[in-house]
């Protein structure tokens, strides 16, 4: 699969290159990233590279994930959004932000933005959102980028060992807002 750029507004998404690896390191460390994301505690330089090397780059070869960097109109570092393939028509988003990034609608800009790209250029057919129970912030941005809640799963996810609930979303094609969040 070709590495894309996606811009709109202000904002831009691209595939993560090696130079992104400290920088990952350090919105790692961040508390709210450790609570909901299954990360390594504690996290070192090495995660950050197999995130950026394998999960984020290594992985467009192979279909699996298609993950990107958001940055700001200046070039900043603003956050993470990706999707999970199934190579079926079917992907998982995920996204997360540096802690400066918070709280400006970057997220949802950034969802709504891969969403459309998903739709129109991977021809996918829906795309999912999962989170553990209580992680607001991630449901409010999948709400306001127009995900249909759907229900609490019981002991859905695994995090840090422990089975968790999870809220569940979906969007399909005709569904995706394009209005700014």
């Amino acid at each position: 699969m070709e590495r894309e750029t996606i811009s709109a507004g202000d904002l831009r998404l691209r595939p993560f290159v090696v130079e992104d690896i400290p920088w990952v390191y350090e919105v790692s460390l961040d508390p709210a990233v450790q609570r909901f994301l299954e990360i390594p505690i504690p996290y070192r330089m090495a995660d950050a590279e197999y995130f950026v090397r394998q999960m984020a780059i290594a992985a467009w070869d192979d279909r699996s994930r298609a993950e990107f960097l958001i940055e700001g109109r200046a070039g900043e570092r603003l956050g993470r959004a990706g999707l999970g393939l199934d190579g079926r028509g079917v992907a998982q988003i995920g996204y997360w932000l540096d802690p400066a990034a918070r709280g400006r609608g970057v997220a949802t800009a950034a969802v709504l933005m891969l969403c459309g790209w998903g739709f129109e250029r991977l021809g996918l057919d829906l795309v999912e959102w999962r989170t553990e129970v209580g992680n607001i912030a991630s449901r409010r941005v999948a709400e306001k980028a127009g995900f249909r809640f759907e229900a609490t799963l019981r002991h859905r996810l695994r995090h840090r060992g422990v089975r968790v609930d999870a809220w569940i979303g979906s969007m399909l094609p005709g569904e995706l807002s394009t209005r700014p969040a």
